[in-house]
């Protein structure tokens, strides 16, 4: 008996990677064609109709700016840059497509007040370099009552001012200060903002209840004249 051969299936996972998803196989397989044609001329003209189809099928791109500029981009993008054809835009150098972005850098500087936070330190920085003292006067109140706000937050309780001040004049040198009369804007902690009004809700519908029951049970002298009423007028039926 002859020996059967399993059929062979052809499956994405061994199918060559797509370079632009978007455009899906069938252009990237037109454009591996394009790309094995003899002569420039019939890449040109085979180019603009896979150029016209790229647009077809994702016209999100026209709002794009250079729409057009876009597509040619990527159809050298496809081809890994092997297309020889007339290009009426540059053609994109690969090191750009594929280049890399440089590392991010951490900050590694030492926050001496945790709680008050950088913006804080930056703050102080641009406050002692204003030199209209009007300006700069209300620049450090504002800057005390955003320290006072970030101390409650990290705290959960109140602060003098007394405290704010020193620490201001502490992280600004003594280059900034207020007077010690001064009020700051009132901070308080508000975590427990929704249990306080669910509390004042329960309270509030206790009283209702309490007057409605008041009112129900406190009158059984105008319950007793309506039942004499009744009484008078032969069980509260009248007879016409």
């Amino acid at each position: 008996m002859a020996q059967e051969t399993m059929p062979q299936f052809d499956y994405n996972s061994t199918r060559n990677k797509l370079i632009l998803s978007e455009y899906g196989r069938n252009v990237q397989n037109m454009v591996k064609y394009i790309v094995a044609l003899p002569t420039k001329e019939e890449r040109n003209r085979y180019a603009q109709v896979v150029i016209d189809l790229m647009g077809f099928l994702n016209p999100h791109l026209r709002d794009v700016a250079d729409f057009k500029h876009k597509l040619w981009d990527h159809l050298h993008i496809i081809s890994d840059f092997q297309i020889d054809v007339d290009s009426p835009y540059p053609k994109p150098s690969p090191d750009v497509i594929h280049l890399k972005p440089e590392p991010l850098k951490y900050p590694h500087q030492r926050i001496k007040y945790k709680h008050y936070g950088k913006t804080i330190e930056l703050m102080i920085e641009k406050a002692k370099s204003i030199e209209e003292p009007e300006r700069r006067q209300h620049m450090v109140q504002a800057i005390a009552n955003f320290m006072k706000m970030a101390y409650v937050q990290w705290n959960k309780d109140s602060v003098a001012d007394e405290t704010i001040l020193a620490d201001l004049r502490a992280m600004s040198g003594g280059q900034l200060k207020l007077e010690e009369n001064i009020n700051l804007a009132r901070v308080e902690y508000r975590a427990n903002t929704h249990k306080d009004l669910s509390t004042s809700r329960g309270r509030t519908n206790n009283n209702q209840n309490n007057r409605g029951g008041a009112r129900t049970n406190n009158n059984p002298r105008s319950n007793s004249n309506q039942n004499n009423r009744n009484r008078n007028n032969g069980g509260g039926t009248r007879k016409y």
